[in-house]
């Protein structure tokens, strides 16, 4: 495999990973408000990602990073053209940490109501620019991006409500499931109109567009994510999370597969691409840090890996 494929890989890999972890971050900080009824009930659900939303962050620091030091001219041209909405990505994902580590630290109520309008917005921002950002540089159309903003903004909030289902007990389990359902409402259809345009898509990354493997990837994606509708009404948390996981995974890799191999208009990966030495020297730090750092993540989801009540949060 060449290098500049091996790291197109590595990217949209890096990519999803940010999706998944992030996807149930930026639900969860969405749902606070609907599913607490209580002090202890927030502190509840807060509590299933507060040992790891910063950590799900390295995942997007670490795909920029890499597309920055493989692909500068990608990088380039991606931050330029929505230098708007990543820039207010970067400040929705700055409120949200700013509000979480002060939750803990103010005394009063009216600072925590602050404090969770942060982590609201915070999240709000991020769930519904990513999906904007990426339908219209596969469509090159408003109406597209508005329709993948919320796709992705559904899907996160039904994602992070089943996530809460999986990690609670007592009435916020009950809540989250509700959610989850609700959410559905709005996930499965949008998820349909964006993931089938997605092979369809003639604009900036024709490459791979129609591809059988593409097609496969964005319906299956479709159907994981009904399967981890219907398990949340079966009640089978872990099963469900797992489907929803796995849609967004699929739904990454038919973007990304539609992407390939020309990433941005008029740009291909080869052009994109630094030289061999750079990749070279990435290959090697790549392949020494990479499993260290997912061997650390994979050891905190399991020493935090037990529910939370809303009394030992």
């Amino acid at each position: 495999m060449e290098l500049t494929t091996f790291w197109f890989a590595v990217i949209a890999f890096l990519w999803t990973g940010y999706f998944v972890l992030e996807g149930f971050d930026f639900g969860v900080g969405m749902l606070v408000p609907v599913l607490s009824r209580s002090e202890a009930e927030r502190k509840q659900v807060l509590g299933t990602i507060g040992p790891v939303w910063d950590g799900n962050e390295v995942w997007l620091i670490t795909a920029v990073g890499a597309m920055f030091a493989a692909f500068p001219a990608w990088y380039a041209g991606l931050l330029s053209e929505f230098y708007l909405p990543v820039m207010l990505v970067l400040v929705g994902l700055i409120v949200r940490g700013v509000g979480l580590e002060w939750r803990g630290k103010v005394q009063h109520s009216s600072d925590r109501a602050w404090c969770d309008t942060g982590v609201l917005v915070g999240s709000a921002l991020p769930a519904f620019l990513w999906g904007a950002v990426f339908a219209d540089l596969l469509r090159n159309s408003a109406t597209a991006a508005l329709a993948g903003g919320v796709f992705s903004l559904s899907l996160c909030l039904l994602h992070g409500a089943v996530f809460v289902a999986l990690k609670t007990t007592g009435p916020v389990r009950a809540r989250a499931r509700r959610a989850a359902l609700i959410a559905a409402v709005v996930a499965v259809p949008s998820a349909v109109v964006v993931l089938s345009g997605i092979p369809a898509s003639g604009g900036s990354a024709a490459g791979q567009s129609g591809a059988v493997w593409v097609w496969a990837c964005a319906l299956t994606s479709v159907a994981a994510l009904a399967a981890g509708v219907a398990l949340t009404w079966r009640g089978r948390d872990g099963w469900a999370f797992a489907a929803t996981a796995s849609s967004i995974v699929l739904a990454s890799a038919a973007l990304f597969g539609a992407l390939w191999p020309a990433p941005f208009p008029g740009l291909t990966v080869a052009e994109a691409a630094s030289g061999p030495y750079t990749l070279g020297v990435l290959t090697w730090i790549g392949l020494i840090a990479l499993p260290f750092v997912l061997g650390y993540q994979a050891w905190s989801y399991w020493v935090f890996r037990k529910r939370l009540t809303a009394g030992a949060s």
